[in-house]
């Protein structure tokens, strides 16, 4: 019985182990929940070991035994299995094909190639626009960012929602493609562990802003997420994965998002 005691104890410290290390290096919940079943699980198996040897059944009763235990433990790790969060192939292949395909979409009623040329033009006006308002004292962020929108909304030629519809829709794919959702949350959706929930972020960045912190992820940091920033936990890949009118798109999406009775954490600009 002592044995089975100290095994217990063991197993108990091994699992609280394991849940505040994961939850201390960010881990979603549901990973800090299947760490502790597997200390458990394993905790489980080394009492099985101290339980006394037992004559085996032979013949038709030791086949059924064998059987019936298979079923039981194929039964246990299905319903096991289907408590966790759950992949679809076909989505995941999507999401791989446009990353490397880039301008194939099939979701989009639109021309993927000539929304991208004319985010391609609005951009570089933004950029002017921008030049020209520094030269005049204004706050040139705010007239790009509304210059962008302003651009592109001819670009399906009537019919849908229009442009800005478009280059919306585009930003908030990006969203999904990208997978920040992982690390932030935004309309109650996604996780806040790891990045600031951002339902106010086009209060506090203008959309010029938002993209800079994309493209160099070490250009603003949030307050109360100092050691994530120093840690560099936003990865610095986007700028390789994805296309200037993609995250132009993203930009935009994120900066019309002004929910002031969200508290998104003030960023700080570092560079």
């Amino acid at each position: 019985m002592g044995k089975v005691i100290v095994k217990v104890l063991i197993g108990l410290v091994a699992a609280a182990g394991f849940w505040f290390t994961s939850m201390a290096m960010g881990f979603p919940p549901v990973f800090q929940t299947m760490f502790i079943v597997f200390a458990l699980t394993g905790t489980f198996v080394f009492l099985l070991l101290d339980v006394p040897h037992t004559t085996p059944p032979s013949g038709v009763v030791g086949l059924i035994s064998v059987i019936g235990f298979f079923c039981l433990v194929g039964l246990g790790y299905g319903a096991a299995a289907s408590l966790w969060p759950q992949f679809e192939t076909g989505d995941e292949q999507e999401k791989i094909a446009k990353v490397l395909n880039g301008k194939e979409n099939p979701l989009d009623p639109w021309n993927a190639e000539e929304i991208t040329n004319r985010i391609k033009e609005l951009d570089e006006k933004g950029k002017a626009l921008a030049e020209r308002m520094k030269n005049l004292g204004g706050d040139q962020s705010a007239v790009a960012a509304a210059a962008a929108v302003a651009s592109v909304a001819p670009a399906t030629g009537g019919g849908g929602e229009g442009g800005g519809g478009d280059i919306m829709k585009l930003g908030e794919e990006q969203w999904q493609l990208q997978e920040c959702y992982n690390c932030h949350k935004i309309r109650g959706e996604g996780g806040k562990k790891r990045g600031p929930e951002l339902d106010n972020i086009g209060s506090l960045l203008t959309m010029e802003e938002i993209k800079l912190k994309i493209l160099d992820p070490k250009s603003f940091m949030a307050e109360g997420f100092e050691k994530e920033w120093e840690k560099g936990r936003m990865p610095d890949k986007f700028k390789d994965v994805m296309s200037d009118s993609e995250v132009v798109a993203l930009a935009t999406w994120l900066s019309e998002f002004k929910n002031t009775s969200v508290a998104t954490p003030k960023p700080i600009k570092k560079k």
